[in-house]
């Protein structure tokens, strides 16, 4: 079996930063949950994901943000809301085609956060 990380298998940097274009992508085109990020600049979102999701996957960047508690604390973010954004990440995923066990990782990694998350 190999060493490789998650990370790794995704691709590294430029996949993940790709993934993480195409999630946003969606999630902006989704009046459901696009509200979330009126007021958010999203060129920082966007490379600030990045670095998020390099970290939990086992990549060799560091997250410097707030914990997921207190970055989502006032948004109001329902299960409702949860459920579509990850949604979007998982079809994010699979247009890049991230092989079905990585992909799933991936998604139980983020599952992992919905208490943080949620607040509704």
């Amino acid at each position: 079996m190999s060493d490789a990380t998650l990370y790794d298998r995704l691709g590294g940097e430029p996949a993940v930063g790709a993934v993480v274009n195409e999630f946003y992508d969606r999630v902006l085109a989704d009046e459901r949950v696009a509200h979330h990020f009126d007021d958010v600049d999203m060129a920082d979102q966007r490379s600030h994901q990045t670095k998020f999701l390099s970290a939990v996957t086992g990549g060799p960047m560091t997250y410097e943000g707030d914990d997921m508690e207190t970055a989502h604390e006032g948004l109001g973010v329902t299960d409702d809301e949860f459920d579509a954004i990850a949604a979007h990440l998982d079809a994010a995923l699979r247009e890049f085609d991230v092989d079905d066990a990585d992909r799933e990782a991936v998604m139980e990694t983020v599952e992992g956060y919905r208490d943080d998350i949620v607040e509704a």
